[in-house]
C-alpha cells in the first residue's frame, strides 16, 4: 500500500490504520462476494477489510464485550460468543469461509474448533503465531523464561494463550483431521512471505506466524 504525502501530524494515524500483513493475506484467499464467518473477530478490523476489498457478506463471533461493541459501532454484524462452545450450534456448510485469525492458541479445544471450522465452512482460514520461530526458541533456552515478543506480547501470567503450537504442529493436526491444505504461507517478522518452496523445518524456524487455507477432503 502506498500512502500519499500528507501533513506530518496526520501520518502516524494513517500508518496505524494500515491493514496488518496477515489480514491482507487472508483477504487474498477469500473470493469476492463470499459468505464469511470470522471467529474471534476482535474489533472487526478483518471483517471491515473483507467488506471493503472483497465485498463479502460477513458475520463475526467475539468473546469480549469490548470487541463486540467496537465491531457493532462500525456497522458489523457481530455477536458475543465462544469458539469452544458456540460453533457446534452452526449448521454444516453455512458459510463459504470460516476464519480463525490469531485465535487458535487461545481456544481450549483447538482440534475440535478446527473440525467445526471445516464443518461450518466450505473452506477454513486459520492463522496463528509460530512458537517454533528461532527467536522464540533462543529466548526460551537462553533465558529460561517464557518468550515474549510482538506476536506473543503478554507475560505468562496474563496471556490468553493456552495452546501454543508450531507450524509443524499445525501441519500434523491438519493431516490428522484429513483436511486439504489448499494454500499455506509463513510470514517473517516484517510480514513478508517466507520462501514458498522451503521445507517445513525452514518455515518452522523462520516464520513468525502462518496462514493456512484449508478444505475438507
Amino acid at each position: 500500500m502506498t500512502l500519499a504525502l500528507t501533513d506530518p501530524i496526520a501520518e502516524p494515524e494513517a500508518l496505524a490504520a494500515a491493514p496488518r500483513p496477515d489480514h491482507l493475506l487472508v483477504a487474498e484467499m477469500v473470493r469476492p462476494s463470499s459468505r464469511v464467518l470470522d471467529v474471534g473477530c476482535g474489533d472487526g478490523a478483518l471483517l471491515r477489510l473483507l467488506a471493503e476489498r472483497r465485498g463479502v457478506d460477513g458475520r463475526g463471533i467475539e468473546l469480549s464485550q469490548s470487541g463486540v461493541n467496537a465491531s457493532v459501532a462500525h456497522g458489523l454484524s457481530v455477536v458475543q460468543g465462544d469458539a469452544d462452545t458456540d460453533l457446534m450450534h452452526y449448521p454444516d456448510d453455512a458459510f463459504d469461509y470460516v476464519i480463525l485469525s490469531q485465535t487458535l492458541q487461545a481456544t481450549r479445544r483447538p482440534k475440535q474448533v478446527v473440525e467445526d471450522l471445516l464443518r461450518i465452512g466450505h473452506r477454513a482460514i486459520v492463522s496463528f503465531p509460530n512458537f517454533g520461530h528461532w527467536r522464540t526458541r533462543l529466548q526460551f533456552f537462553a533465558e529460561g523464561r517464557m518468550p515474549t515478543n510482538a506476536n506473543l506480547p503478554d507475560p505468562w501470567y496474563e496471556t490468553p494463550n493456552i495452546h501454543l503450537c508450531t507450524i509443524r504442529d499445525f501441519v500434523d493436526l491438519v493431516e490428522l483431521l484429513g483436511a486439504r491444505m489448499e494454500r499455506a504461507v509463513a510470514l517473517d517478522a516484517l510480514g513478508r512471505p517466507v520462501r514458498v518452496n522451503a521445507p517445513w523445518w525452514f518455515w518452522n524456524l523462520f516464520g513468525v506466524q502462518a496462514v493456512f487455507l484449508l478444505s475438507r477432503d
